[in-house]
């Protein structure tokens, strides 16, 4: 990361690009019937869009780079936080729809932990340690959402 405008530029899109997928996902659980794991895929692309308008606003008095999608450098195909497009499978199950979750924000974590122990700049730094924070108790969530699931509880946030 060469500025914290491009720190941001980036933390936009993978929120955009997780909302965008989670989206996707719950439009194709819903309408196939899947309804429960469509809810929950509906709930995450909304947390996505919460922490897309957070990036967005501290960006919001910068002058940000303008990147086309294919400007963006990740360390997979996808940005990390793009769910599995296989979890469309109409016949998911709500364990396996949480594990994708899981995977989408553990990779997320993995993003910004990578940016927070190389960026040498310490507003960058600053910002990293938050946006890991905030993945970190992601994770901590669906883990917590996971186990109830795995007991035939509710998740914990609903």
């Amino acid at each position: 990361m060469e500025s914290v405008e491009e720190f941001l530029a980036y933390a936009i899109r993978l929120e955009q690009d997780a909302a965008e997928r989670f989206g996707q996902l719950a439009d194709a659980m819903e309408s196939s019937g899947n309804r429960e794991v469509g809810k929950l895929f509906r709930q995450l692309a909304d947390y996505s869009r919460l922490h897309l308008d957070d990036a967005r606003a501290r960006a919001g008095f910068r002058k940000m780079p303008e990147k086309a999608p294919t400007d963006f450098v990740w360390p997979d195909i996808e940005s990390p936080e793009t769910a599995a497009i296989w979890a469309a499978d109409p016949f998911l199950g709500r364990g396996q729809a949480l594990e994708i979750a899981l995977e989408a924000e553990r990779a997320g974590f993995d993003y910004y932990k990578h940016v927070l122990e190389t960026t040498q700049d310490p507003e960058i730094k600053t910002l990293a340690k938050e946006f890991v924070q905030e993945e970190r108790a992601h994770v901590a969530e669906l883990q917590k959402w996971i186990a109830a699931h795995r007991n035939g509880l509710k998740a914990p946030a609903e």
